[in-house]
């Protein structure tokens, strides 16, 4: 599981320099990658001019959403631009862990897939997946696998490409890495290297229904690998743009983003955290216009993402333009996790305007064992899923994500034509209702660990509640008209949370 790490902001006056007085360019450091924002309506030409006058130099444009990509080795390069324009994830995190700590995206000679497909155990494990009962997915099988007309992206860690119950539902002609922030769609960049982090959510989604292993919520889809996570398990903002923009080129149904943006775990739209909250904000409003539904896990840090004002984060302090990334943005589906009992995981974050749904992650058990007083975790409470080489139990709400991936997988398949809106109404619908827990003091203290705001029908721990993936393919409900989704509640927020970090 990816852990977040909350880092501190660079503080530059956010206003470029007029040209003329510009000093000559510089390569007094090495070379870092940016996100650059640009007007509506730039051309690609007009922007790469201006990245080359700033003393840099242009790896990827996305003209629809009029944000850039770009490198340089010059130190002011964000503030010939301007600071409220220019932003690089990798001068944060160096500025916390030193330099060359972080390989800035480049390509591994490494991977973790499958070594002896024919070794995997053929046992069947899907009477251990309590996940897929909890949401009716089990049934719902019987009634559709789901159509090989949808297409799943899933942003993470690389999809295991040979493991026996994903190798069908696999679309490699769709793959790619982010992790230059451009789309490179060479196997090599997108299969996982060292986590096993984006198999197990594609098995969740997608998994073989074959008798043997586990099977997924939504067995008859297709699934893509779009990688966003790099070997340290950071999904700079560069990464989740392109796999955003990957998703939309190629018209994927939805996509499952199990993390948050870094480098921090909410990002604030204000200064220089502007740029990534911008483009990543443009990113996911793009998608929505071309038809991709984004679903977002919440994090695990058992926060309320709806009131971070005057929260403190290392050096930085918190308010209410402060969101997680992608989640907590308007048009995302954000996905709280719940154990075996429906009650909330104590790791998983919640907010009343900003969980929409919630879905099974898991809760590790605690027990004593014999010969000591002291409780550990068990991973029986997790979700049982795809790894590669075989089968493995995470908890996480990166493990709740992809069960409402599934279920919108299968919501379009039967609806087709229904907009992103409109499947998200019909997630929120036909989901299970769980009212606020009257007592919620996982630790035994006499205090409350968290507090669910709301009513049965909708609340901070739940949103409209449980998925339900057998009443998804059974209910009446239609795809219009399309009102505002609720959970809502302002410009940017109604969405929930990402991450391991999305689990990191």
């Amino acid at each position: 599981m990816m852990l977040a790490t909350n880092l501190v902001t660079t503080g530059m006056a956010a206003t470029a320099q007029p040209l003329d007085e510009r000093p000559a360019c510089s390569d007094s450091r090495p070379e870092l990658r940016y996100l650059v924002l640009f007007d509506d309506g730039t051309t690609r030409p007009a922007a790469s001019a201006e990245v080359d006058a700033a003393c840099g130099r242009l790896t990827g444009y996305y003209p629809q959403i009029a944000v850039a990509v770009a490198t340089s080795a010059d130190p002011r390069f964000d503030e010939r631009l301007g600071t409220d324009r220019a932003f690089s994830a990798q001068r944060v995190v160096e500025s916390q862990q030193g330099p060359d700590q972080h390989d800035d995206g480049a390509e591994s000679t490494k991977s973790l897939v499958t070594a002896k497909p024919e070794a995997v155990s053929t046992v069947d494990r899907t009477g251990e997946q309590w996940d897929m009962t909890l949401i009716g997915a089990d049934r719902a099988r019987r009634i559709d696998q789901g159509s090989r007309d949808v297409v799943v992206g899933v942003l993470d860690s690389g999809v295991d490409p040979n493991h026996p119950d994903l190798r069908n539902a696999l679309a490699p002609s769709l793959s790619a890495g982010c992790l230059s922030g451009v789309a490179d769609t060479s196997r090599a960049a997108w299969v996982p290297t060292v986590s096993p982090h984006g198999t197990h959510v594609a098995g969740t989604i997608a998994a073989a229904d074959d008798g043997r292993g586990t099977a997924g919520v939504a067995p008859g889809v297709r699934v893509a690998s779009v990688k966003v996570v790099d070997d340290e398990g950071f999904i700079f903002p560069e990464y989740a743009v392109c796999g955003l923009m990957w998703a939309s080129a190629n018209k994927m149904a939805v996509t499952n983003n199990s993390y948050f943006v870094d480098p921090w775990l909410m990002t604030c739209n204000r200064d220089s955290e502007h740029v990534v909250f911008e483009a990543v904000r443009r990113a996911v409003d793009h998608a929505t216009r071309e038809g991709v539904l984004t679903v977002a896990a919440a994090t695990n840090e058992g926060v309320d993402l709806a009131d971070p004002e005057g929260r403190t984060d290392e050096s930085r302090t918190l308010d209410a333009s402060c969101k997680v990334l992608p989640a907590g943005l308007r048009g995302v589906v954000a996905v709280s996790a719940v154990g075996e009992d429906e009650l909330k995981s104590g790791y998983s974050s919640y907010g009343l305007g900003v969980i929409d749904v919630a879905a099974p992650g898991g809760e590790p058990k605690d027990v004593v064992p014999s010969d000591s007083e002291t409780a550990t975790e068990r991973e029986d409470g997790c979700v049982l899923s795809t790894v590669p080489d075989g089968y493995d139990r995470l908890c996480g709400t990166s493990m709740a994500a992809p069960h409402v991936s599934g279920v919108a997988a299968l919501l379009a398949g039967e609806h087709p034509e229904a907009s992103p809106k409109a499947l998200t109404r019909m997630l929120t619908e036909q989901a299970d209702e769980v009212a606020c827990p009257a007592d919620y003091d996982l630790d035994g203290t006499g205090a409350q660990d968290a507090y669910c705001e709301g009513y049965e029908q909708y609340n901070g721990f739940y949103g409209h509640g449980v998925v339900d993936a057998e009443a998804a393919l059974t209910s009446d409900a239609g795809v219009s008209p399309e009102p505002e989704v609720s959970g809502s509640g302002d410009q940017d927020s109604g969405a929930g949370a990402g991450s391991d970090r999305g689990e990191r």
